[in-house]
């Protein structure tokens, strides 16, 4: 399957703003038909590294005026949906391999001590393994109502917890937060996932958030928020929350003034 991804993004900048922009594709995971390359209007010297999830940074310092950052690239991928395994077993906390007991923790937007006690009342005595995290799937799809205008920077998993309401980052946070609570290590992840498989959704195309979760066969991917397993996920950034995957960071002002996205199955 060859997917067709791309952005554009315009600010407006008062003065000379270093920013942090994570905007790549995460390196190593997929063969690119068309080489994926950050292009910025006006052109401005930036570097490139990893930070400790492995997810691709860029730096630079934005010009003064309206700064324009665009993207585009063609990315071979599997067309298989997300893989389901009712099979796989959760792994005993003293036999998870070293580097997942860092999605065990509490983050910046996942509270575990606000939400255990309901997590094991809720999720305790049902199912285990692959189950029990589809479970929490099924609750927070269930449980929160999807729409833009209820995105909030600092809306915290507890927050849409109480709100019941968000977008699709607010439904990785809670799912995340109970897959903790349980003993789950579960990380934040972020990307393009186009209408590819299902009916075209009618709103503008944007970035997309998920989770994945670590079973007795590896990584399993999890959307509380469309709750069915989807083709054509590209992964762009890792973490163990949205604070630490943010697109863009800037270290002063700047103003979003245009933003599009696409990701396309080319046939």
């Amino acid at each position: 399957m060859r997917i067709e991804i791309g952005f554009q993004m315009g600010f407006s900048v008062p003065a000379p703003t270093p920013m942090m922009l994570q905007l790549h594709v995460y390196p190593y995971r997929y063969p690119f038909m068309r080489q994926e390359r950050l292009s910025f209007t006006p052109g401005t010297p930036s570097e490139t590294f990893l930070d400790m999830f492995g997810n691709a940074v860029t730096r630079l310092v934005a010009p003064a005026g309206i700064f324009t950052i665009a993207c585009d690239a063609q990315v071979q991928t599997t067309d298989m949906p997300d893989l389901v395994d009712i099979n796989a077993m959760q792994v005993p906390i003293n036999q998870l391999p070293y580097d997942a007991l860092r999605y065990l923790v509490a983050s910046r937007y996942c509270e575990i001590d606000r939400l255990s006690d309901f997590a094991w009342q809720t999720f305790g005595l049902g199912p285990t393994g692959y189950l029990r995290v589809q479970a929490v799937c099924n609750f927070v799809h269930n449980h929160i109502r999807f729409g833009y205008q209820f995105a909030r920077s600092t809306k915290t998993a507890y927050d849409a917890f109480v709100e019941q309401q968000g977008v699709c980052r607010d439904f990785a946070h809670l799912a995340i937060t109970l897959c903790r609570c349980l003993g789950f290590p579960a990380r934040y992840a972020t990307g393009y996932l186009g209408d590819i498989g299902v009916p075209v959704d009618p709103s503008p195309m944007d970035f997309s958030a998920w989770f994945e979760v670590y079973l007795s066969s590896g990584w399993y991917t999890f959307d509380a928020r469309h709750n069915h397993p989807r083709q054509g996920r590209i992964l762009m950034a890792y973490g163990r929350d949205a604070a630490e995957t943010a697109l863009t960071t800037s270290y002063g002002p700047t103003l979003l003034q245009q933003f599009t996205v696409v990701s396309n199955l080319v046939s």
